[in-house]
């Protein structure tokens, strides 16, 4: 069977709070690993009132202390944020604390509109441009590298599994350069998948870190009892995906009956298309869409990606996904 992994934005639902949601991300992490996942990654996003992930490596700090086993990572640090330096820190500590399981997965968007940039005080778009160089220096620190004017400490000496994350065939390239794994983001940016993933294949090379190509893709997967009842837990998604597209995003709301039903063409139509690396639907319908797209990727590893209002329910979908495949 192919392992499974987690993706999870920490979400925050309508009614509740963060520090509900912070209370809920361990919880998820234990479910996965009890089912037998893989990893459990959280992304990083910033300003957005729905997601409270933002801090990436103070939430896998909380979560590493309820798992024993699972891989712990970021998916993904978005780079240009951020200095080399204090990510290598912040991630030595990680490995110090919870050792030969931590990822992080690298990206180079800022997990925000321009206005993180003004928070952050930093020139997003300049910095983007020296993510490659970015992503190297971040390896020599691990590496401890000596020509680096300071060794990071922690840092230094991290059994740290990095990936170069993408949705486009900018990262694929890197990620082929760099002899790194790659996971392509199939479970919010589809459109270009095919062509990155054989990018990467077809321009790999070997490092010290990797012999040959390793990909994951992203699906969005909500497993229930039935289809029906699938679809409508998926519906509390399916409102986030409407609300940002229409520039109005916000808290997860609870799940309508018959959403899509409600839509006018043109976003119906933007939900079907997200749908091409979904699955959501009973075990059977689970099953037949992660051995198809898979089969269609040829990828190594799936990492799965879904919201349900009620944290309970993701905990089962991701019960019910493993039972699914197994």
């Amino acid at each position: 069977m192919i392992p499974l992994s987690v993706l999870d934005l920490v979400p925050v639902r309508e009614g509740g709070s963060v520090a509900e949601a912070m209370a809920a991300a361990p919880l998820l992490a234990k479910a996965a690993e009890d089912a037998g996942y893989a990893r459990y990654w959280v992304a990083e996003h910033h300003g957005m009132a729905g997601i409270a992930g933002g801090a990436t490596s103070v939430v896998l700090a909380h979560v590493g202390n309820a798992t024993r086993r699972i891989r712990l990572g970021a998916g993904g640090i978005m780079l240009p944020n951020h200095n080399p330096f204090v990510i290598a820190e912040q991630f030595g500590a990680l490995d110090a604390m919870f050792p030969g399981r931590i990822d992080l997965g690298l990206g180079r968007a800022p997990g925000a509109d321009q206005r993180v940039a003004q928070m952050l005080h930093k020139d997003i778009a300049q910095a983007s441009q020296y993510f490659p160089q970015d992503v190297v220096e971040l390896a020599a620190l691990f590496a401890g590298d000596s020509r680096l004017p300071l060794q990071a400490t922690p840092g230094k000496g991290a059994a740290v599994e990095m990936w170069v994350l993408g949705s486009s065939l900018f990262g694929a390239q890197l990620a082929a350069q760099l002899g790194l794994p790659y996971a392509f983001a199939s479970h919010f940016a589809p459109d270009q998948l095919d062509a990155a993933l054989k990018v990467y294949r077809e321009r790999f090379q070997p490092s010290e870190r990797l012999a040959q190509p390793h990909v994951m893709v992203g699906m969005s997967v909500l497993c229930a009892d039935t289809d029906e009842e699938a679809q409508f837990l998926a519906s509390s998604q399916d409102q986030s995906f409407v609300a940002l597209r229409t520039g109005t995003p916000g808290r997860l709301k609870p799940p309508v009956e018959g959403y899509r039903a409600s839509l006018p063409p043109h976003l119906l139509a933007g939900l079907e298309h997200m749908r091409q690396a979904a699955a959501v639907g009973s075990r059977e319908t689970v099953r037949k869409a992660i051995a198809a797209f898979v089969e269609r990727t040829g990828a190594d590893e799936v990492i799965v990606a879904g919201n349900t209002y009620d944290p309970a329910e993701r905990r089962k979908s991701l019960a019910l996904t493993m039972d699914a495949l197994a």
